[in-house]
């Protein structure tokens, strides 16, 4: 479609560029004490956003010139960008740790970063995927190191860009060899000239892969790219903290899951069956393995850690590694799986996350021994803290358990093949049950007990445990509807 008449199906991104231009005129406005009101602004423009995509047409096409795909799968991902940014703004607004700074260019950042993810979640040209990692990286290298007055929060934002511009630059070395053998920048093109390659060409479309591999491992935080992960999270403000371990996660899975089944695999006629890799390339396996690693790294590192912070840091990891299990199915099974983890880890998580930032206003850390006593000195925050642990364990009847009844059907689903694999992840879900009662067991078994509850003063602290709670508790038993949209959201744009 040319660029004139793609603008008719390019609503959303236009109207999220409208909302970032009007956050920089009103953060020049406002002084400031009410700079935290471009918050306000900008919420109002997803809002827009998201009604934007609600009434589009989901029918799948193609936008300038074959470079942005609009179908179902995108418009999923961009809702999950767009619920994750906001809750973030809003827990933004409560966090002590930013009341310090100017923050009306903090929300901008986050709108420019949340056009970024849509970019990403939709890209569908090999120059539109580094564009929009581009786009988001940068603006997350300025969110990391926002605290300017805290050393860590400098020194996160350091470690972020050397990571990233050199992650950056192994995947556009492993685009461009695959530009190189292909003469294209367009995936469906890419897929037609890699099967017409011979066996000569695979050793160069392996160190392709693999290159590639690299910059979206990074994204996701897949082992071996997550260095960067423990200590960026740790020094961030903990909203972006939070913000980092979903948003990104989505796009980036979004992402890998275009590239690889339309770059690297065919799909068949019957949509029920499985995709196949072409002439024979063992990406399928090699991902196999990193999410294996992932998940196994994450967790035994997770244990060890005295922060809870830097343990849900640790642990975000390896929910990448539990989500990576399905990629290698290259089923309409296992896209579901991690599109109905990734909305369950949504809430989860970020509650998870947000908990953390209330204890360490009110009291002053993120260690263990911080949530020591809190069961009875903060009930309104505690309970929804133990669901948080358990739904993240993967128990029921929580959401995290339905999240991972999905990735492991779709790897049991695929055959003997991947059995292996399932068997480790069931392993690491066990480890995982070790750290995530261990909060709970600070909060109710440990420290003095205490006739005063705390209760928290504002009704937005409230509002977002309310939010991020509810749906942790119901979706574990009642997410039929979720499973309905996901479903018909996980058709793609297959090229014309």
């Amino acid at each position: 479609m040319s660029n004139l008449n793609s603008l008719a199906f390019f609503w959303p991104e236009l109207l999220l560029s409208v909302t970032i231009l009007v956050a920089i005129i009103a953060d020049l406005i406002y002084v400031k004490k009410d700079s935290f009101k471009v918050a306000f602004w900008s919420l109002g423009g997803m809002f827009l956003t998201y009604i934007a995509i609600r009434i589009q047409s989901v029918e799948p096409t193609s936008l300038f010139m074959d470079t942005v795909a609009h179908d179902p799968f995108s418009q999923f991902f961009k809702i999950l960008i767009l619920i994750s940014t906001a809750v973030v703004m809003l827990m933004s607004l409560v966090s002590a740790e930013l009341k310090k700074y100017r923050i009306g260019e903090y929300f901008t950042i986050m709108t420019i970063m949340t056009f970024g993810l849509f970019l990403m979640s939709s890209s569908i040209d090999i120059l539109m995927v580094y564009l929009s990692i581009e786009i988001v990286s940068i603006m997350s290298f300025f969110l990391a190191g926002y605290l300017k007055r805290n050393s860590l929060s400098n020194e996160a934002s350091l470690k972020y860009v050397i990571y990233g511009a050199f992650s950056s630059g192994i995947m556009l070395y492993g685009l461009s060899i695959l530009f190189g053998l292909t003469g294209t920048t367009k995936f469906f093109e890419m897929q037609k000239a890699i099967s017409m390659l011979g066996p000569d060409s695979n050793v160069a479309l392996i160190l392709s892969a693999v290159f590639i591999l690299v910059g979206f491992g990074y994204k996701i935080s897949a082992v071996p790219f997550h260095f960067w992960t423990p200590d960026v999270y740790e020094g961030s403000p903990a909203t972006i903290t939070a913000y980092l371990s979903i948003a990104p996660k989505a796009a980036g899975f979004a992402l890998m899951l275009r590239f690889f089944n339309q770059v690297f695999g065919t799909m068949p006629e019957n949509a029920s069956a499985s995709w196949s890799a072409i002439n024979g390339l063992p990406w399928p396996e090699l991902i196999a393995v990193l999410s294996a690693a992932t998940m196994t790294l994450g967790n035994l590192v997770a244990i060890q850690q005295s922060s809870v912070k830097r343990m849900l840091a640790y642990s975000s990891i390896a929910h990448a590694g539990y989500m990576m299990m399905a990629l290698p199915m290259m089923s309409n099974s296992s896209i579901e799986g991690i599109m109905m983890y990734l909305t369950m880890y949504l809430f989860m998580n970020l509650g998870a996350f947000f908990v953390v930032i209330y204890v360490n206003d009110q009291i002053g850390g993120e260690e263990f021994s911080s949530f020591d006593g809190l069961g009875w000195k903060m009930p309104y925050v505690a309970i929804p803290m133990t669901l948080f642990m358990v739904a993240l364990t993967g128990l029921p009847p929580t959401a995290g358990f339905v999240g991972k009844f999905y990735i492991f059907a779709a790897v049991i689903e695929s055959g003997s093949k991947f059995y292996w694999l399932a068997f480790v992840g069931a392993i690491n879900s066990v480890i995982s049950l070790y750290y995530y009662i261990r909060v709970v067991k600070h909060m109710y078994l440990l420290g003095e007990r205490s006739d005063e509850f705390i209760n928290p003063s504002s009704k937005l602290v409230l509002g977002i445990l309310l939010v991020l709670a509810v749906p942790s508790f119901v979706l574990g038993w009642y997410f039929s509807p979720v499973a309905e949209w996901i479903s018909k959201s996980t058709v793609m744009f297959q090229g014309l």
